[in-house]
């Protein structure tokens, strides 16, 4: 093999001298070729279809084409596999290539080529390299990603690929129309990306409760493609996400709403993680979580309620979950007019930026209607992705299937990642009886007397905000300790922090407690909040209380914070709160039954 001596190539499994370094030296050769983070997604979801296998070795290599290479080293550290630099990869021969784009020269691949799609089967237009430099690409359309002359065939005129695959029939038709010569390479073996979706759909609560979403919330997701003319991009409606990120958290109730956004690949590395944290670092301030791009996405679409997106392909996979889609940005000129996508995106809801968020929102809750094309468009073959394609695997390998059935890895569960808001919260409460059908009040515990309705709201903009048509509501400040905006702990009624109750840099909650009432005399409480469903509370008269869920999952226990503040603002005791036992709380769509117990015994009234 030529070029030997070069010194990142490796010498084992693959290499001249690997016959005598390597164990297992009569493997059939398998090289996933990765063009960036984007395509590597989708090898990652059929890597497992060799698992358990002896006969086969795995390798990894980098075509190095695309712009988007941030990423793609951590990628290959993380799955442990033989990386094969690019130039030793061209030279290696192998058994079976499987790629998920078009980038590099992958006609030099000694060996025979399968190609996956990285999206929602073939539907966006991309300029080859030669049509970006030529004036004609001005006038005429970019040809369609993958299902193109351009893309599918060689400078010979011959098929690029042995095997394209394709996840519907629609995709074949198209094919058989504009590119005949390699009509003869599709093959329908599914989407194995929306099959792990569909595999996961029974553990929606879980990744629900992963994403931090209580009892009585909804969990909107909002994404971007990557470019100009999607939803995050500066191009056509500018800058439409940002606008859109600080209206939700701003304009959205806290215990009413969970917002994450999920970022396309090419944004999120093209860009670099650490500046689009900078970019929205007010709105995760208000509460917005950045979702993971590689693993957590899709599990973040199951557990969503709703989903602000645009022309990509993670919008029309929500969609065709069944999930209330509102396109943001809603570009036609990058798709192909006779795919499945370019139809969904003609005729899926608009969101208006004009109009208020919450008000469309609930609009599209109440109207919703599962849309039957994107279901039915993403794959023909649902679930089957697994056998088809091992199938296809080894037809071409020239080797036996395994005998035990293909199968593709769950979705993982994601890291628990609560909302942190720690922008100063504008609180609303009303005090009135307690209201709901046997079924809520059920689930709350068991709850009686007066509840109390809170609102919370953060960063929000103007003076003043009603909390229902008529009512007058009690207002206050609710602070976080770490917030940015430190002045408002000075002006704050509450202020609050979590935390382990054994963190040592803290102290004991009650000693932080007493602190806190010390440090701002205008503070009215201060809570710390132990755990996901309880808080430790000090009040200025002295009393330590400790308010807890009666039925957990809960409301977030700051919300109980707020509520036991409006109750003693209203004229209650801590006393006749301990007495009564428990306090009942309205936070977001959900009625939740509180314990108030006493700490220890009232402790002379805090300083100021």
């Amino acid at each position: 093999m030529s070029g030997a001596g070069t010194p990142d190539w490796i010498r084992v499994p693959v290499g001249d001298e690997a016959a005598r370094w390597a164990t297992r030296g009569n493997c059939r050769r398998v090289l996933f070729v990765v063009h960036n983070v984007t395509s590597a997604s989708r090898l990652l979801d059929v890597i497992p279809l060799f698992h358990d296998d002896l006969r086969v070795q795995l390798l990894l290599t980098c075509t190095g084409s695309s712009a988007f290479q941030a990423g793609v080293h951590e990628l290959f550290a993380d799955t442990g596999l033989p990386h094969v630099p690019w130039e030793q990869a061209l030279v290696t021969p192998v058994d079976l290539a499987v790629s998920a784009s078009f980038g590099g020269q992958l006609n030099l691949i000694q060996g025979p080529l399968t190609i996956l799609s990285h999206g929602v089967g073939y539907s966006k237009r991309l300029a080859t390299a030669g049509q970006q430099d030529s004036p004609a690409s001005a006038v005429s359309p970019a040809p369609v990603f993958g299902l193109s002359p351009e893309w599918l065939l060689t400078d010979d005129g011959s098929p690029l690929a042995d095997a394209l695959v394709l996840s519907h029939p629609e995709q074949a038709d198209r094919l058989h129309a504009v590119c005949p010569q390699a009509a003869h390479t599709g093959v329908l073996a599914g989407d194995p990306c929306f099959d792990r979706m569909l595999a996961a759909r029974g553990y929606r609560e879980r990744y629900r409760r992963a994403l931090g979403v209580r009892r009585g919330q909804k969990l909107v997701v909002l994404n971007s493609t990557w470019n100009p003319e999607g939803l995050f991009g500066d191009g056509g409606d500018a800058d439409v996400l940002p606008q859109l990120l600080s209206r939700l958290t701003s304009e959205l109730p806290v215990d009413d709403y969970r917002v994450v956004a999920v970022l396309h690949p090419n944004i999120w590395y093209g860009h670099g993680p650490g500046q689009i944290r900078a970019w929205l670092n007010r709105a995760r301030r208000r509460g917005l979580s950045l979702v993971d791009p590689l693993h957590g996405w899709r599990q973040a679409l199951l557990g969503a309620d709703a989903v602000i997106g645009d022309h990509g392909a993670v919008t029309f996979y929500a969609a065709a979950l069944g999930r209330p889609v509102l396109l943001g940005a809603a570009p036609l000129s990058g798709l192909a007019p006779d795919s499945p996508v370019a139809g969904f995106v003609r005729g899926a809801p608009r969101l208006d930026a004009e109009e208020s968020l919450l008000a469309q929102l609930e609009k599209v809750f109440a109207d919703h209607q599962p849309l039957d094309a994107p279901a039915a468009f993403t794959t023909s073959v649902p679930g089957e992705s697994a056998e088809r394609l091992r199938a296809l695997f080894y037809r071409i390998m020239g080797v036996p299937e395994p005998s035990w059935p293909a199968s593709l890895e769950p979705l993982p569960l994601p890291p628990y990642e609560p909302p942190a808001p720690s922008a100063p919260l504008r609180v609303l409460t009303e005090l009135d009886s307690v209201t709901g059908d046997a079924e809520e009040v059920g689930a709350a515990g068991d709850v009686g007397g007066v509840t109390v309705s809170v609102r919370r709201l953060a960063d929000p903009p103007g003076p003043t905000y009603a909390f229902r048509a008529g009512d007058d509501g009690t207002a206050h400040t609710a602070v976080h300790e770490d917030t940015r905006e430190t002045g408002a702990l000075e002006v704050a009624d509450v202020v609050f922090r979590d935390g382990a109750a054994d963190d040592p840099r803290l102290g004991p909650p009650a000693e932080w407690t007493a602190e806190i009432l010390q440090r701002y005399p205008y503070c009215s409480l201060a809570a710390f909040l132990t755990g996901p469903d309880e808080c430790l509370v000090r009040t200025r008269s002295g009393h330590l209380l400790v308010l807890r869920a009666v039925s957990a999952p809960g409301a977030d226990p700051g919300a109980y914070a707020s509520a036991l503040h409006a109750l003693l603002a209203a004229g209650s005791s801590a006393e006749e709160l301990v007495a009564a036992g428990t306090m009942n709380v309205r936070a977001g769509a959900a009625l939740h039954a509180v314990s108030v117990t006493a700490a220890q015994k009232a402790a002379p009234e805090a300083p100021g």
